[in-house]
């Protein structure tokens, strides 16, 4: 699964990264060291101008945790912050996004944790990981969206709606094996066009796009545990601490 990750690209450079078209600067987000469920994320992602059709590529923040446009309260989000790769197409909490409301979720890295057994006299405790491309550069984490009406607010209250996201997840790979069996599903740079492109529904062609980006090796840096507390944030999160492995 994916539970917290980093995300500290500044959205001048995600538009420029990423070809973004539209983007209201009035949106802004910090800098965050431990992105977890609930908080607003940056998205990219595709959709037509409703005057004139024309798509256009957009960077968006977005509530991380999916909410489906049939939920009866948005606390259900809080329990899909992951959709499997292997059945997104088929879930009914997913499968519509994944048909039409695909996105990308930019991420310098991801947190995984695995247990460390006690040590004489001590306690048994996660030991927390970053994991992260050994290149450096940035995942673009396969994400869905959707949006969800809140009945209890007026016509044309702006809280009325949110926009909500998950994050495709699929079977560990490289480093990130050793910590945990999932880990986040990165879009490969040659498909970004076609998973973000809402003309493109088939799912056999979309579900052809989720597999492991060639090459992409991740480096598993033991962190300390104050990553563990959502209230924690900075730099100082990523600093390595002793491998218990």
């Amino acid at each position: 699964m994916c539970g917290r990750f980093v995300s500290t690209t500044g959205p001048q450079d995600l538009v420029e990264l990423f070809g973004v078209t539209r983007w209201d600067p009035t949106e802004a987000l910090e800098p965050d060291y431990n992105v977890a469920p609930t908080k607003d994320v940056w998205a990219v992602l595709e959709r037509s101008d409703r005057e004139t059709d024309i798509v256009h590529r957009q960077l968006r923040a977005l509530r991380w945790g999916l909410v489906p446009s049939w939920a009866k309260s948005p606390d259900v989000g809080s329990r899909l912050i992951n959709a499997r790769a292997e059945t997104v197409a088929e879930k009914p909490s997913f499968r519509k996004a994944f048909s039409a409301r695909r996105c990308l979720l930019p991420a310098d890295g991801f947190y995984e944790w695995t247990s460390v057994p006690a040590p004489p006299g001590g306690k048994a405790h996660k030991q927390p990981y970053f994991i992260a491309p050994a290149d450096g550069s940035l995942m673009a984490m396969a994400g869905l969206y959707e949006f969800w009406r809140d009945d209890s607010r007026p016509d044309g209250d702006p809280q009325a709606w949110w926009t909500t996201c998950t994050v495709i997840t699929t079977d560990a790979t490289d480093a990130a094996g050793r910590i945990h069996p999932r880990m986040p599903l990165a879009i490969d740079p040659a498909d970004v066009d076609a998973w973000l492109d809402p003309a493109h529904t088939d799912p056999d062609g979309l579900r052809a796009l989720l597999h492991t980006p060639a090459g992409g090796e991740l480096t598993a840096t033991a962190v300390s545990t104050a990553v563990n507390n959502v209230a924690n944030n900075g730099p100082h999160l990523l600093d390595p601490a002793p491998d218990p492995a």
